[in-house]
C-alpha cells in the first residue's frame, strides 16, 4: 500500500507565502499526530518511506470543509486548521486541511480531481 498526506489549502484567501507555509505545516502535523493515535503502523510507514505529501487547492472554505466531513465519514485521520488570527487573518478562520497519512487511493477517491496549489 503506497501512503501520502495531503494537505488542501483556499485559493480564496490573500495568504502571504510564510502564512500559507505555517497554515500547511500546522495541518501536516496535527493530521500525522492523528493517524498516528489511529494507526501507529501506517504512520510509522509514512515516516520510514519518505514522508510523501501533496498540496492542493479548493475553491473556498465550503469545499474545504465538505471535504473534512467526508474524511471525518470515512474514518481517514484528517485536521482542519483554524487561525488564531494574530497576522493576516480574522480569529477563527478556516485555512488548511491536513489528511493522513494514509492509504493513497483512499485519499485520492476525495481529492483526485483538484489541482495542484
Amino acid at each position: 500500500m503506497e501512503v501520502k498526506q495531503t494537505i488542501i489549502v483556499r485559493k480564496d484567501l490573500d495568504m502571504g507565502a510564510g502564512k500559507l507555509a505555517a497554515q500547511c505545516a500546522h495541518a501536516s502535523v496535527l493530521s500525522f499526530l492523528e493517524a498516528q493515535r489511529v494507526d501507529k503502523d501506517i504512520a510509522r510507514q509514512w515516516l520510514d518511506s519518505g514522508q510523501k505529501k501533496i498540496v492542493l487547492k479548493v475553491e473556498d472554505e465550503d469545499s474545504l470543509k465538505k471535504l473534512y466531513e467526508a474524511f471525518k465519514f470515512k474514518k481517514i485521520p484528517c485536521a482542519l486548521i483554524n487561525d488564531a488570527g494574530l497576522t493576516q487573518l480574522p480569529p477563527g478562520t478556516t485555512t488548511t486541511l491536513g489528511i493522513g497519512p494514509w492509504d493513497s487511493a483512499a485519499i485520492d477517491q476525495f481529492t483526485g480531481k483538484l489541482k495542484l496549489m
